[in-house]
């Protein structure tokens, strides 16, 4: 199961931050919305696409379990603060090194700590649920 559900998460992660910039770059473009709220509604798209997606496709749920998406929402809450948190200690711990270094190495920290966490908190939390309410 595993097998199949870690690299479909990750596809899907990618589709995320896709649907995300797309929107994003969409609301700036087209002039119906600020930079901050364009951005808000990316993420928020993003993440709306994240959870179907994963539901569906990654640990294969026909129809959402009764509480999944408000455990989704608070499992995407704590990663977000664990995703700023892993960022500003990298870019602490790189400040010698520059901004051209320590910024994309804080990026990739933080996003790899918080996905890391999601597809945990997914597979034990969010979903785990709704496989044992299907099994016959």
């Amino acid at each position: 199961m595993m097998r199949r559900e870690l690299p479909v998460f990750l596809v899907v992660g990618a589709l995320t931050v896709l649907v995300d910039l797309l929107v994003y770059r969409a609301l700036m473009a087209s002039g119906l919305a600020a930079t901050a709220p364009a951005k808000a509604i990316g993420f928020l798209a993003g993440t709306v696409f994240a959870y179907c997606a994963n539901r569906r496709w990654t640990f294969s749920h026909r129809r959402a379990a009764p509480g999944s998406a408000a455990r989704f929402a608070l499992l995407y809450g704590a990663t977000l603060a664990a995703n700023v948190a892993v960022n500003a200690a990298v870019l602490r711990m790189l400040d010698a090194a520059g901004p051209a270094l320590a910024v994309p190495m804080a990026f990739l920290a933080a996003t790899g700590v918080s996905a890391t966490l999601n597809f945990i908190g997914m597979k034990t939390l969010v979903f785990s649920h709704a496989r044992r309410t299907e099994l016959p």
